[in-house]
């Protein structure tokens, strides 16, 4: 497939400043996306984007990734009230975890540029700026911007002079990186494509040329209809120490069927030959859930390798499909150390069960163990006992601790 086919079979189609998406398949330019230090992990919201920016280079464009080490002193505007400004030292922390994220989950090679706003913005002066940005925009131009109108507006919070300059920040970042790399095209999710015409207003306006910007829909959870994103409580991390790569395993092998498709292309490098068979293998039995399965893996192995993803399926064939815990290796305990509650050895059943959080009382523990609902490594157990091995202790169908 061309580039201009394979986003729009992906889904990866929002706004764009293009004539038409086919002028994409014309010479690879260089491009950049940009994502603030606001965490020091981005989410499955950020990676349908990336998934997006692997797609252009993978079609000869060259990438210019930047983490916002100056944009993130401010924090991009929300629609609701100010950020809560983060400290230097975090911001340093959080633009380190991000590059090093990008370029394992795009599948770049090591050399691949991930820069800092911070490097070009350090420098520069207050007056300068206002006497070449500042100048090359109007105030009604400024104050049509959605998020400026909804913290203005009736009922609104209002917003500071630092937030309300942060669409000029960024509209530099394209001017300055038009200028040292010769980025035309800026790629962005749909809710900062406002933000991204703010450089292509530049470039065009200070150096008489063209550039353009191009954007993803937003990925909504088929579950909730919300948006992922921290800011929605729904976020799953790409960092393992947020959101384990067992809990993150389990996230895509419990999607619906409805969504498997859409999910397919937005998170996953498989091609349409390829997602056809995985689908109709999928349909002839719903109920053995082939199709997230494979979800599952594959989306593992995009964020967190091939050995993580098998690891993975391997330990959720044990817990769900019942093994023998002697064949497990350290680094198999250590990801479940990860994923569960975890209690020392050496106590009873039933103090276990409360200190983990599976009973929130002994009285309720003993109802559980009496009710037959807490099995043991697999076995059902009746009745209270002292447990001084390494053990797998599940509730129900898919609540776990783990005794080590």
């Amino acid at each position: 497939m061309k580039l201009s086919e394979e986003l729009q079979w992906r889904g990866f189609v929002a706004e764009h400043t293009l004539d038409q998406i086919s002028d994409l398949d014309k010479a690879p330019r260089n491009f950049y996306w940009g994502t603030d230090p606001s965490a020091d992990s981005l989410h499955i919201g950020h990676l349908a984007a990336l998934m997006m920016c692997a797609c252009f280079a993978r079609h000869g464009y060259t990438p210019y990734y930047l983490v916002g080490g100056a944009t993130g002193q401010i924090g991009d505007p929300k629609d609701t009230a100010e950020r809560d400004l983060k400290s230097l030292e975090e911001i340093d922390h959080n633009k380190a975890a991000l590059a090093a994220q990008i370029v394992r989950v795009t599948h770049s090679p090591a050399d691949t540029k991930v820069l800092d706003n911070n490097d070009w913005f350090k420098d520069i002066k207050f007056l300068p700026f206002l006497r070449e940005i500042g100048k090359a925009f109007s105030m009604t131009q400024l104050l049509d911007r959605q998020f400026v109108q909804k913290r203005i507006g009736e009922g609104g919070s209002g917003i500071s002079y630092a937030e309300f300059s942060y669409t000029l920040i960024q509209g530099y970042d394209f001017l300055h990186l038009f200028r040292a790399h010769n980025v035309t095209l800026q790629l962005c999710g749909a809710d900062q494509y406002g933000n991204c015409t703010s450089g292509i207003h530049l470039i065009k306006r200070l150096e008489n040329a063209t550039a353009d910007c191009y954007s993803c829909p937003l990925i909504i959870d088929k579950v909730s209809g919300r948006k992922f994103g921290k800011s929605e409580g729904n976020a799953v991390w790409l960092d393992a120490n947020k959101t384990s790569i067992f809990d993150f395993y389990q996230f895509w092998l419990n999607q619906s069927d409805e969504a498997l498709e859409d999910y397919f292309k937005y998170f996953t490098f498989i091609m349409p030959e390829e997602l056809d068979q995985i689908l109709a293998t999928h349909r002839e039995n719903p109920g053995a859930r082939i199709g997230q399965k494979r979800l599952a893996v594959e989306v593992t192995k995009v964020v967190h390798g091939e050995e993580a993803a098998a690891q993975a399926q391997k330990l959720t064939d044990f817990l769900f499909g019942g093994g023998n815990i002697a064949d497990l290796t350290p680094a198999d305990i250590d990801l479940l150390a990860k994923s569960f509650p975890v209690a020392n050895k050496g106590q009873n059943l039933v103090d276990i069960l409360v200190s983990t959080g599976l009973s929130s009382s002994k009285g309720e523990a003993r109802k559980l163990i009496s009710g037959n609902a807490i099995s043991v490594n697999g076995a059902k157990v009746s009745d209270d006992q002292l447990l001084n091995d390494l053990a797998i202790i599940k509730k129900g169908k898919n609540k776990f601790a783990l005794i080590h």
